[in-house]
């Protein structure tokens, strides 16, 4: 693909699923239910209208650096050592699936390792700051990155296409599942069920409780969409149980 393809195609892939995931979760929580909903809200209060520009501002400069990203990788020479295969048929079906589940731990570790870095407190002072202004996320907050964190951020990608054999839907699926999880952890509210966190599989599993509470707090609960990393090193929070059970109090009256 040339560059202005490459361009073309990931700006109007990432203003898409940004738009149309976090929009349609807006929507949903934030206007049409809005009244109907809140008091099952994470955090009671709402962010006020310019926190809401601010995230979107943001989020469209994280775009732009996608896009940067994306070119590198995709429409230059380092195309040549990429894992892209064209046919699905070279691995199967199964493989298929498979990469997409190692797309995803492999960005879990990445993305653990890389926040808790951005916690560093020169790094935080003029990088991470930005994302943590949102401290009542709302699912815009998704995208709304530093420019220099979207771009630490966007370069998971590279791990990605020199490590996995992928196809090119593979990837897409991927992405789309990065955008919802995001959403979902940047929503202001739990969806997973009543005791969840104590289920022996959701213990493992990053809420969006668990985010919202990294927001508000600052500190611990560092993972995207495991708790592996949060629970080997010691970082989650040790209120994270009794907040989770707080917001199943509020959504189920008891």
């Amino acid at each position: 693909m040339d560059v202005m393809e490459v361009v073309i195609r990931s700006v109007s892939l990432n203003l898409f699923r940004y738009f149309g995931v976090a929009g349609f979760a807006f929507l949903l929580f934030y206007v049409i239910f809005k009244s109907r909903w809140s008091y099952w809200k994470i955090q009671q209060t709402f962010p006020k209208p310019n926190d809401y520009w601010r995230e979107i501002i943001f989020s469209l400069i994280t775009v732009i650096i996608f896009m940067i990203v994306a070119v590198i990788i995709f429409a230059s020479p380092l195309r040549n050592y990429t894992l892209l295969y064209e046919s699905i048929d070279v691995y199967g079906m199964g493989y298929w699936w498979l990469s997409i589940f190692l797309m995803i731990l492999l960005h879990d570790t990445y993305f653990y390792w890389m926040h808790r870095m951005m916690h560093h407190p020169k790094i935080f002072k003029w990088v991470h700051r930005t994302h943590h202004q949102s401290t009542n996320p709302s699912p815009w907050a998704a995208y709304a990155f530093h420019p220099i964190e979207a771009f630490v951020e966007a370069s998971i990608i590279f791990p990605i296409a020199f490590i996995i054999p992928f196809h090119r839907t593979a990837l897409l699926a991927f992405l789309v599942f990065m955008i919802v999880y995001n959403v979902y952890g940047h929503l202001g509210y739990e969806l997973y069920p009543k005791g969840f966190n104590k289920h022996w599989l959701g213990k493992w599993i990053n809420t969006s409780v668990n985010h919202n509470q990294h927001h508000k707090q600052f500190t611990g609960n560092y993972g995207l969409y495991f708790l592996f990393w949060d629970r080997i090193m010691g970082t989650i929070r040790s209120d994270y149980d009794d907040a989770y059970q707080h917001s199943d109090s509020r959504r189920t009256g008891s």
